[in-house]
């Protein structure tokens, strides 16, 4: 620790803290402009300038180093006439239109210029700002007001790792400039920015921000889970922030979470209850829709009912779906996207190691000393999840080995790009194992603690054939190796792994194999951990209230733990239950009646074509949504349902932390939060109360299973995560030997998430599509040559169910030759009719369209 004083006040800080960081520390205030808490210090506006004795000219404190026994003053009259003479220099060509600024109000420059006195520029110049740039999609650059203080440039460069802004030009003609092709449209920029340069144009000119209500609350797009401040004016959202340097992502936003908000006040929203396209009323629908629940269970059994939830939804909001079905309906057969994805590794997790979710908290990724990528993309799937690893490996001293199919925007920082063959992650995944074991780079004494049968393990290992290896993954020896040594090298290792892996066909075997890999590398021994990535929001909450037919909320198995919620719910529950492959092998037989969709759309599971004849042989087809679809264009009862910020609910994140989405808006027209549509159908079947608490749910979880208790729900602000890092008992861990294998034959579609989407809601945000409005396919130059497609052209694409799809083309660097790369975030394109039953990727044949 180093000691000096401030002020004549005396305070200890850790050696390499600034003076600035001493001050804080003692609640005394030193002006800034430049500095901003998560980025490295420029010194650029000086208005932090103090003196220390002993030192004949002031000092910037937001970047000097404390030293011991040093004596700081931070306000005298020499520094005040210091500052106010900066600060006229600072506003040396600054335009005083504060009345026409976006920025006013809330504007850094024009707070400090009040907290110095300073009302007028006492110097001249010559005017050489460049003109207005508004060519940039989202955000306007205006440069006249710019003080360089380059925050938009380091958050850029440090926190998102886009390097898309720079300073053009020299001295007093210096700007702020921009490469448009590296931007990703973040926002991070107009956060940031301390005057009015910056300027979010989907909020220019809207609003001032005093006459905005804010509200805080969570993103819900991805499972990052953001924390944000919703701002509203006449129950309309006007713009999304996030300044707050204490959350889980301090501050730092996406695309989704900054320019996302739009698809809440889109004009195409469901807004009022239809019967057979017919508008209807509340109590019509509902009674409507009871009577038919009522007449199948009788002429064919509760059997022939069946529904589909979200991870759109909340856990209130799944915890009352499931027990709609069970209790109410008395059918079991419920079911989720997740069935196609997140399930799968869930089921290799928890067999193999007992684990619900991710191992640790989100943080510990950016304390790791390595970090192994694994056919994930984390920039798409879950930002924050990329601003950590860029924590450990830009920041800090971590290694990045990446190990995809293609490359990705992390690729950038890694030290390894290991681009294997389509099919071969299992091959990859145990070559590494081998590698490591080989060359002793594992913790002995920890693999014979958590292992049960380590014999067993080597045997397998040491049957892998490194030369098949490198012949199925296409990967050289001496990159595995090199991967190898810098994982086994690390004392904290972090291992992600997305959708790549589970949306598989083979998505169990391939995370299992990684969860071995992960095992051996040490990744459950310290910090670092395994984190399972799924691109919806709520995907661990909603496994975590039992949305699946094999488990009830909290994971516990439905045959062995019904008695429990029997005696709670006061009644029998169904035997069996159909997942979602069995209720669509049932429709298409004829023997379910009535499908029920919670704010969730099958047209975008794979084999989509097939999903589309089965949902137009559903007798009763409910749809419950915020927009309306081709699917809601089939349905006999649309509801319309509310969005995140229209609705009170809780979320779990990836890290299994559980956080309030608060609301802030009245849900549009007639439609209603998805809980209160849930409580009033069970009311009305069970002749209850219809009315929706959240507490009363929140209490009802807590009682019947180990989930939230922890969690304080009554206080404002609440939060509950992982209380440590998951720890192995004695002999805890089985491993299971994996070898089956995907083969991929000819040109290989992968489909995915785009960096700029979310789902398929945010297909409806406004400036979210001015930055990506269609689904593309990304093809290598040399596929593209074979086909004789350029740009921006349309490829007409086959695939092994032998639909087509027909959509424009990216040449892209990034995705090698033999495989495309598609979004699924616009189900109008057609792409998921492609694939095969629960895969998510085929062999496709091209053409020009």
């Amino acid at each position: 620790m180093v000691n000096l004083t401030i002020d004549g006040k005396s305070v200890s800080v850790p050696n390499g803290a600034t003076i600035l960081d001493a001050a804080r520390q003692l609640n005394i205030h030193i002006p800034t402009l430049c500095w901003l808490k998560k980025i490295s210090t420029t010194g650029a506006c000086r208005i932090c300038a103090v003196e220390i004795a002993g030192v004949d000219r002031p000092m910037t404190a937001c970047n000097t180093p404390v030293k011991e026994g040093i004596v700081v003053t931070t306000q005298s009259e020499a520094l005040t006439k210091a500052r106010k003479q900066i600060m006229e220099l600072i506003l040396l060509n600054h335009p005083l239109d504060c009345p026409v600024c976006d920025a006013g109000g809330e504007c850094d420059l024009q707070d400090t210029c009040f907290e110095l006195g300073v009302n007028r520029q006492h110097f001249k110049s010559e005017d050489v700002n460049p003109p207005t740039i508004d060519h940039w999609p989202l955000i306007q650059q205006v440069p006249s007001r710019c003080v360089m203080c380059e925050k938009c440039v380091k958050v850029c460069h440090e926190l998102v790792g886009a390097d898309a802004l720079f300073v053009n030009d020299k001295g007093d003609r210096a700007y702020i400039d921009k490469r448009v092709d590296h931007c990703i449209y973040c926002g991070n920029c107009v956060a940031v920015c301390p005057t009015g340069t910056m300027i979010s144009k989907p909020f220019k000119f809207k609003a001032r921000p005093w006459e905005l209500c804010k509200t805080r609350s969570i993103c819900t797009l991805c499972p990052s889970q953001c924390q944000i401040d919703v701002h509203v004016k006449n129950n309309e959202i006007y713009r999304i922030t996030s300044d707050d340097d204490t959350t889980s992502n301090q501050g730092t936003l996406c695309i989704g979470g900054f320019f996302g908000y739009g698809y809440v006040n889109n004009t195409k929203r469901l807004t009022a209850p239809q019967i057979s396209d017919k508008t209807v009323s509340w109590d019509e629908a509902l009674g409507y829709l009871t009577k038919e629940i009522v007449r199948i269970k009788q002429d064919h059994g509760p059997a022939a009912i069946a529904g589909l939830s979200s991870p759109r939804l909340s856990n209130e909001e799944n915890y009352l779906f499931q027990k709609l079905f069970r209790a109410a309906i008395g059918s079991n057969n419920i079911d989720s996207e997740a069935r196609f994805g997140a399930l799968r590794s869930l089921r290799a997790l928890n067999k193999g190691i007992g684990l619900r979710g991710a191992s640790n908290r989100l943080e510990t990724i950016g304390r790791a000393d390595a970090v192994l990528v694994f056919g994930a993309d984390p920039s798409a799937e879950a930002p924050a999840v990329d601003w950590q690893i860029q924590n450990a490996v830009r920041r800090g001293d971590g290694k990045l080995i990446i190990a995809n199919m293609r490359r990705i925007h992390l690729t950038r920082f890694a030290n390894s790009q290991l681009t294997y063959q389509p099919g071969s992650d299992i091959e990859l995944a145990q070559g590494l194992a081998k590698l490591l074991l080989e060359s002793d780079l594992v913790d002995q004494d920890y693999l014979n603690l958590t292992v049960e049968n380590l014999d067993e393990l080597k045997s397998d290992l040491a049957g892998i054939d490194l030369d098949q290896v490198v012949s199925a993954t296409g990967i050289s020896l001496q990159q595995l190796q090199e991967a190898a040594r810098m994982i086994g090298n690390a004392t904290n290792v972090a291992v992600v792994f997305g959708g790549d892996i589970h949306r598989s066909i083979n998505g169990v075997a391939k995370a299992a194999a990684i969860c071995n890999l992960a095992i051996i590398c040490g990744a459950l021994r310290h910090e670092g951990g395994l984190f399972p990535l799924d691109e919806k929001g709520n995907t661990q909450g909603l496994l975590d209230m039992g949305i699946y037919p094999e488990s009830l909320p909290g994971y516990q198995p439905y045959g062995k733990k019904k008695e429990a919620f029997e005696k709670a719910w006061g009644c029998t529950l169904p035997e069996g239950g159909l997942d979602a492959d069995g209720i669509l092998k049932e429709i298409e037989e004829g023997n379910i009646r009535l499908l029920y969709l919670a704010a969730v759309n099958p047209l975008s599971f794979p084999n989509s074509v097939r999903w589309l004849k089965a949902l137009q042989q559903v007798e009763v087809l409910v749809v419950q949504d915020i927009f309306p679809s081709v699917t809601s264009g089939l349905a006999k009862v649309v509801l319309p349902g509310a969005t995140f910020a229209e609705k009170e609910g809780s979320f779990t994140s990836l890290d299994q932390s559980v956080r309030p989405a608060r609301q802030a808006v009245h849900p549009v027209g007639e439609s209603r939060g998805d809980a209160v549509i849930f409580a009033e159908l069970m009311g009305r079947l069970t002749q209850s109360s219809t009315l929706y608490s959240q507490h009363a749910v929140i209490q009802e979880i807590q009682s019947l299973t180990d989930l939230y208790q922890d969690i304080s729900f009554t206080s404002k602000d609440w939060h509950s995560s992982l209380k440590q890092a998951w720890q192995v008992s004695d002999k805890s861990l089985v491993y299971q030997p994996i070898s089956s294998r995907d083969e991929a034959t000819g040109l290989q579609l992968l489909v995915g998430s785009s960096m700029a989407h979310f789902g398929t809601t945010s297909a409806f945000a406004p400036a979210i599509c001015d930055v990506e409005p269609e689904g593309l396919l990304n093809i290598s130059a040399e596929d593209a040559g074979e086909v004789a497609v350029r740009d921006g052209e349309k490829l007409k694409v086959t695939g092994a169910t032998g639909a087509s799809a027909v959509a424009r083309v990216r040449i892209s660097p990034n995705v090698p030759k033999g495989l495309i790369y598609a979004s699924t975030n616009f189900s109008s394109t057609g792409i998921a009719g492609l694939l095969a039953d629960g895969d998510n990727r085929t062999t496709v044949q091209v053409e020009r369209a």
